[in-house]
């Protein structure tokens, strides 16, 4: 009996392990990795809207109270008026373009929904701070970008039961591709080199000649700088970046010493006041915090310092 209890014992405790690492293995996926997705973190990631305006969180936002957002978040890159401020993509314009060899592709002259505006506003902008918009204020953008391309009156208000009547101005040159599908043999043997393949022309108007980038300077070493630089280089790049390597809006450029020379003139802290509260003037527009209300004064007091000491 004492000898059959040793054999049966270890079995009983083998089969129990065994069963149990099935179940555990049935229950998280057949390779015994990861688990099922929550409702919650579904719903993170389920943020597309639909041009029947499905998907759209309750809210609304007029013309009106789009304006003030826009000249704060968005103006420093897409112009007061839709213009566009360098190479940043101009929203408003370019009717009767899109035929023509350099056609002007707008959210007025190209885009076919209201709800594509909405959606890149919400997941995408600004550009600095994506996602830290509310829903009304994306709704309010939303109406005042439709204002400059005069697609609404100016006493709109935009909601999430009127967005999908939105009619836009390039809706009906939208279609479905009803050409058939085409299938290429693959080569597999006495094939063509891949570096005798030169494109010789770009497409027009779909890939148009890029200018070739500047040589890069060597960057300033960090050991030159001081602690507080130091701690501004990473809000620098995640920040203010765009603006100011680029010199959009009338930023100055962190290479351009003359520039920085003449507005540290007034004092460091102006500087720093101002990129904090934010500027309008004659020498530029300068969002509060660079448009990303997120940080915090010493976080952009320390970009600050990185930018005077980098140039």
């Amino acid at each position: 009996m004492y000898n059959l209890n040793k054999f049966f014992i270890p079995l009983a405790v083998f089969l129990l392990v065994t069963f149990s690492s099935f179940a555990i293995a049935e229950k998280i996926g057949h390779y015994g990795v990861g688990k099922t997705a929550s409702e919650q973190q579904i719903k993170g990631w389920d943020i597309d809207i639909r041009p029947d305006g499905k998907g759209l969180p309750k809210g609304q936002g007029s013309v009106t109270q789009g304006e003030p957002l826009y000249e704060a978040k968005c103006a420093s890159c897409h112009g007061s008026f839709g213009e566009g401020q360098g190479r940043w993509p101009i929203l408003a314009g370019g009717e009767d373009s899109l035929t023509e060899e350099r056609p002007e592709k707008t959210v007025g002259s190209f885009w076919p929904y209201a709800s594509t505006l909405w959606d890149y506003i919400n997941r995408a902008m600004p550009y600095t701070a994506p996602k830290s918009l509310t829903p009304d204020e994306v709704y309010a953008i939303s109406a005042y970008v439709l204002y400059l391309n005069e697609i609404v009156e100016d006493d709109f208000v935009l909601t999430d039961s009127n967005l999908a009547s939105v009619k836009m101005p390039n809706e009906e040159n939208f279609y479905i591709d009803d050409r058939p599908d085409s299938t290429n043999t693959r080569c597999m043997k006495n094939c063509k080199n891949p570096a005798d393949i030169e494109v010789v022309q770009p497409l027009a108007g779909i890939t148009p000649e890029q200018e070739k980038a500047p040589v890069k300077e060597k960057a300033k070493s960090t050991s030159s700088l001081s602690e507080l630089a130091i701690q501004g280089k990473a809000t620098y790049q995640s920040s203010c970046f765009v603006c100011h390597s680029s010199g959009v809006a009338g930023a100055p450029k962190v290479s351009d010493k003359d520039d920085w020379n003449k507005r540290i003139e007034k004092g460091f802290d102006q500087v720093v006041t101002h990129a904090i509260d934010g500027y309008s003037g004659n020498t530029g527009i300068m969002p509060p915090k660079g448009g990303n209300l997120s940080l915090s004064d010493e976080q952009v007091t320390n970009a600050v310092h990185y930018m005077l000491e980098a140039k």
